[in-house]
């Protein structure tokens, strides 16, 4: 019997080196243990720097990027850039991936469009998580537009820390090693998640298991609530070992 292998298409900024290093491995693990096979296909659109006006201007380039993944028929269509969408207005990542299906479908090649803003809001229903912890790479301002955003979705985000990092190359620097002591330094008793990385370009996938060891907390990040949204659409059971409670399966 043949395996079947999906094409995964990427929309990414252009100086976003993680979407393409951690999605694929959380697939990669993937492949250990269920029958299925990916390959990947990225689109950039440019954005060095992580404004609000760089934000916008990369945004506008979406719509190319989706027709050129349609022309590889991929099955699915992953928009990296969280801040971008959010940044847009609230509950954006709808319009988002209702203009961007559209143009697959234009093309004669329809695929489902996922946002990895509208993939942590749907990650966190799907936990149930009502009350967050959130760290994000950003600058205050964007830290506090994103959490307005997931707020007007219905989440409160209880504590957070911004680590004001405006270079999208230096967010992607950022060691993920670091990051359960900036979890341990908020107060996470009474969240019901953390968001390790609210950003698909800073890294996190290493530390996931380990904050969730320490705090007792189900823990993701736009990452792995991506790759979740991704198997989901692709009618894949969404489970990826070492990947946090979100893809352990039970949900």
């Amino acid at each position: 019997m043949s395996t079947r292998t999906f094409r995964i298409g990427q929309i990414v900024p252009s100086s976003n080196i993680t979407m393409e290093t951690e999605i694929p491995a959380m697939l990669a693990a993937r492949q250990l243990i269920r029958p299925e096979r990916f390959t990947f296909h990225s689109a950039r659109m440019r954005m060095k720097h992580v404004t609000k006006d760089e934000l916008a201007a990369m945004d506008g380039q979406s719509d190319r990027c989706a027709l050129e993944l349609s022309d590889a028929r991929v099955d699915v269509l992953g928009y990296a850039c969280l801040v971008a969408i959010m940044a847009m207005g609230h509950g954006y990542h709808r319009e988002s991936q209702a203009r961007l299906t559209k143009v697959t479908e234009e093309n004669g090649a329809p695929a489902p469009v996922v946002t990895s803003a509208g993939a942590l809001v749907e990650g966190l229903g799907v936990l149930k998580a009502k009350r967050i912890a959130l760290v994000a790479p950003y600058m205050k301002p964007l830290t506090k537009l994103v959490i307005d955003y997931i707020e007007a979705e219905g989440i409160e985000v209880v504590t957070h820390q911004a680590l004001e990092i405006s270079d999208n190359l230096k967010v992607a620097a950022h060691d993920p090693a670091n990051l359960p002591g900036i979890v341990a330094g908020l107060d996470t008793s009474d969240v019901d998640a953390i968001v390790l990385s609210a950003c698909v370009q800073m890294p996190s996938l290493p530390s996931i298991a380990r904050v969730e060891a320490l705090t007792g907390k189900p823990t993701l990040s736009a990452a792995v609530a991506t790759t979740y949204r991704m198997l989901d659409v692709l009618g894949l059971e969404r489970v990826v070992p070492g990947a946090g409670a979100l893809l352990s399966g039970a949900y």
